[in-house]
C-alpha cells in the first residue's frame, strides 16, 4: 500500500519537478509543546518532545516525525509522510502510526492511518493558507471493523505585528469521524489563535517560541499550549 501511493505521486509530478530546486537537502528540527492538541482533539500525550527529520530532492520531500510523552501519559507516534510542493501549492500523504503500548507498527490495518493533504497558500498579501486532508485508509473502527474514513478542513491567515511576533488565526472542521477519539464527531473541531516570536541566540542563530489558544466546538474544550521550537 505504501509503496503503490509513492510511485503513483512520484509520477504524477515527475514531469514538474524540473522546476522545483534541484539541491538535495536535509533539515532537522525538534519541537517541545506543553500539551499535544492535534486538530483540535487532545491526544492525551501531556507535554511532549516531537522530533523530525526532512530529506528533500526538485520539490519532493520525505519525512519522519515523531512524539513522545515526557509526562506519565507515555503516548508514542511516529509519523512517515512523502510530499510534494511546487509554487504555493502542496501535497501529502501520510502514514500515521499512534502507539499507546498496546499497538504493532507492522500491522497496517488496525494500527495505522493514512491521509492526503492538499494545500494552498494564495500570496504575502494575502497570506491565508487553505487546506483540505482527507483519511482515506487503516485504523479501522471497531464497531464497523470498517476504515476510518474522514475529512478535515483548514484556513488560517497570518497577521504581521510589531516586535516581531507573527499572529496566526485559524478555523477547522472535520466530517463524521471516528479517527480522532472513540466516538463520532462532526462540525468545527478548533478556533485557534497563534502567537510566534522568533527569540534570536548568537548571531545567526534563532529560536522560534509560541503560545497558542485553541477552542474545540466538538467536545467542548480549550486549551492554551506552549511551544519551543529547535
Amino acid at each position: 500500500m505504501t509503496s503503490a501511493v509513492i510511485i503513483f505521486f512520484a509520477l504524477l509530478f515527475s514531469t514538474q519537478a524540473a522546476t522545483a530546486q534541484d539541491k538535495f537537502e536535509v533539515s532537522l528540527e525538534a519541537e517541545l509543546v506543553s500539551r499535544y492538541i492535534w486538530r483540535g482533539i487532545d491526544l492525551e500525550s501531556g507535554a511532549s518532545i516531537q522530533p523530525s527529520i526532512t530529506l528533500g530532492w526538485k520539490g519532493f520531500y520525505l519525512s519522519a516525525w515523531g512524539n513522545t510523552s515526557i509526562t506519565p501519559f507515555d503516548l508514542n507516534e511516529v509519523d512517515i509522510t512523502l510530499g510534494y510542493n511546487i509554487g504555493n501549492f502542496t501535497v501529502e500523504v501520510t502514514d500515521y502510526w499512534w502507539d499507546d503500548g498496546d499497538a504493532k507498527f507492522g500491522d497496517y490495518k488496525n494500527d495505522h492511518s493514512f491521509d492526503v493533504n492538499f494545500s494552498y497558500y494564495i500570496s504575502e498579501k494575502i497570506p491565508l493558507t487553505l487546506s483540505t486532508a482527507v483519511m482515506f485508509y487503516g485504523d479501522s473502527n471497531p464497531e464497523t471493523e470498517k476504515n476510518k474514513i474522514s475529512a478535515y478542513f483548514n484556513a488560517a491567515y497570518d497577521i504581521n505585528c510589531p516586535y516581531g511576533i507573527v499572529l496566526t488565526a485559524s478555523i477547522g472542521a472535520t466530517t463524521k469521524s471516528f479517527n480522532y477519539i472513540d466516538r463520532s464527531v462532526r462540525g468545527i473541531t478548533d478556533i485557534a489563535l497563534k502567537a510566534t516570536k522568533e527569540i534570536k541566540v548568537g548571531r545567526n542563530y534563532s529560536i522560534p517560541i509560541y503560545t497558542q489558544a485553541i477552542f474545540s466546538p466538538v467536545v467542548d474544550k480549550a486549551y492554551l499550549i506552549l511551544g519551543v521550537i529547535f
